[in-house]
């Protein structure tokens, strides 16, 4: 049984970060008001505030995306605004387009139609909006610069999207497939109550990654053992905290786990906005950092979806109210045991949440600093803002969430983050690098 740890203070070394995610739990950070995660758009850089535009549609996407396909969608967006204004500045090594655009291109209309391009063949529903943007940015130029060079921009920002889109078309993700529905066997995923759906996700598994060489490149370790005793620890905590009733969660921790039950994608989208603008990164710069975070998230999931439905571990609902078939002295089944949150209708080994965090702390603290102080905002937490120095008490932070509503073991959560964390470093050491200071990902100085 794990006890109520003292209070956790300050970041510590990336490196540990395993170390601190298998720790017992912190308490959980206070929360104040903070302006919304819709995010209001601002004028400026169009990288940043296309971002901003892509959180919205997303957000306003009925129903909302999951973190999975939005993860897609994401690096979707940001190749193609990076391939875009990098085709008119060159100063990184390009993703996929290696043309160089028309001499006098304006780089902002380029970023401009290309997110533009990119979201409104993922959001066809948000047509209207996202064309009303779109001229409104256009127009912002026009007022400013001479219309040869817009409409040059527009022109490449087009093509270069159609590129992108065209080169993955055909990489997995809308295969025709038989519901998944998992196993009876012990210890294996089925589907989990409310709904019992079937397993999402299973084409992701087997889809074709942005830089990885193959989904199973960085494959996990199998989950522990049913007759261990990590397994027990792991199965007793998530009892012990992640129930709906009889758990000795606090209401703070109750908070924590909503706070962090959103879109895993966007929460990373939203805090390299608000650290691209706090450092007045200009766009070119802007666009490598969101074209390698999300492009990193995009394979980490891969990578997990690979893991999970390579494994097929069971949901803690699941394992808890059949405990007493797992052939371990540590564990008593509760046949009526619920978790505090609905979980995903996925195999719960590694934790898809935690691997998106892990991914993305490395990406931002290679570019911003292991311990630059940001905040994190909810978009199921409305009013809220949760403030961090450094990535690794946030990733301990989204391991607790998972535990406390129910829907993962902690094993999974750390290794999760470990995984994505893996991929991020691989991608930060094979695509897009700079052209300038080869090896280096640091943003020039401002």
């Amino acid at each position: 049984m794990r006890t109520r740890p003292t209070v956790f203070v300050g970041a510590l070394s990336f490196a540990a970060v395993a170390v601190v995610l298998a720790a017992p739990r912190p308490a959980a950070r206070s929360t104040l008001p903070d302006p919304s995660p819709a995010m209001q758009v601002v004028l400026g850089n169009p990288v940043v505030e296309w971002h901003q535009i892509f959180n919205a549609a997303t957000l306003s996407t009925t129903p909302v995306p999951n973190s999975l396909t939005t993860s897609r969608s994401a690096a979707l967006l940001s190749v193609s605004v990076f391939d875009a204004i990098n085709g008119v500045e060159r100063r990184y090594q390009p993703y996929l387009v290696t043309e160089r655009a028309p001499a006098r291109t304006s780089a902002d209309a380029a970023v401009i139609q290309a997110a533009y391009a990119t979201l409104v063949r993922i959001y066809p529903v948000q047509a209207a909006f996202l064309s009303g943007r779109r001229d409104a940015s256009i127009a912002g130029l026009l007022a400013v610069g001479r219309s040869e060079q817009v409409e040059r921009g527009i022109a490449w920002g087009q093509y270069v999207a159609d590129a992108i889109w065209s080169a993955r078309e055909r990489d997995g993700f809308t295969p025709v497939m038989a519901p998944f529905t998992g196993s009876p066997t012990t210890g294996f995923w089925r589907p989990t109550p409310p709904a019992n759906s079937s397993g999402v996700g299973p084409q992701f598994a087997t889809m074709t990654p942005w830089v990885l060489t193959r989904p199973s490149q960085f494959r996990p370790q199998p989950p522990p053992a049913l007759n261990s005793q990590e397994y027990a620890t792991d199965l007793n905590e998530t009892k012990m905290w992640g129930g709906v009733t009889g758990s000795v969660r606090q209401p703070e921790d109750s908070a924590l786990a909503v706070f962090w039950s959103g879109n895993g994608t966007l929460y990373w989208t939203r805090v390299a906005t608000d650290l691209a603008e706090a450092r007045q990164l200009g766009a070119s710069e802007s666009a490598h950092l969101f074209a390698v975070l999300h492009v990193a998230m995009a394979d980490a999931s891969i990578a997990t979806w690979d893991a999970k439905y390579r494994y097929v571990f069971w949901r803690p609902v699941t394992a808890i109210r059949l405990a007493d078939d797992d052939g371990n002295d540590g564990t008593v089944a509760d046949p009526t045991w619920t978790p505090f949150l609905t979980t995903s209708a996925h195999p719960e080994y590694p934790s898809g949440h935690s691997n998106l965090a892990g991914a993305a702390a490395t990406v931002l603290s290679a570019i911003f600093g292991p311990e630059v102080p940001f905040n994190a905002t909810s978009e199921v937490s409305p009013g809220s803002v949760r403030w961090f120095v450094g990535f690794d008490s946030a990733l301990k932070e989204m391991a607790d969430a998972r535990v406390f509503g129910g829907m993962h073991f902690r094993t999974a959560c750390v290794r999760g983050a470990a995984l994505g964390g893996t991929v991020a470093s691989y991608v930060l050491e094979n695509a897009m690098r700079s052209r300038r200071h080869d090896g280096q990902f640091t943003p020039d100085a401002r």
